[in-house]
């Protein structure tokens, strides 16, 4: 299997959901809720892209801070990773379901998420370029 190219793949798909979170964010009465899915999801995929890329399996897990743990067997560094995307990760099922918590999700909490989602874009996308 070509490792490369599987973590191309899960980074572009992360690439995907940012850039429909951005888009989102660009819409009158933009759902802020829906934003911060797309930013936990596009951080999902970006972190598993640098699994894929040292031929581990995926987890079908959305837990971010489980994910991170993963990489840091290969890179201590994404320690760094654990503060910042703890801000996601209620955004990965929570938001879906109107019966899952009383979320009031801002729009500036929705600004955060995608800063939060290219900040460790740019993390992953330094850790594939060196690997």
């Amino acid at each position: 299997m070509d490792y490369k190219d599987l973590a191309q793949k899960w980074f572009n798909k992360g690439n995907n959901d940012l850039t429909a979170g951005k888009y989102l964010l660009s819409m009158p009465e933009s759902p802020a809720d829906i934003i911060c899915f797309h930013s936990q999801q596009a951080v999902e995929k970006y972190i598993k892209s640098f699994l894929a890329l040292h031929g581990r399996e995926i987890p079908r897990i959305h837990d971010l801070e489980e994910i991170i743990s993963l990489c840091e067997e290969i890179d201590s560094e994404f320690f760094e990773l654990y503060e910042i995307s703890s801000e996601l990760s209620s955004y990965a099922v929570d938001v879906r379901y109107p019966m899952e918590g009383d979320y009031d999700i801002s729009i500036e909490d929705a600004h955060r998420a995608i800063e939060i989602a290219e900040k460790i874009k740019k993390f992953i996308l330094n850790k594939l370029k060196s690997s």
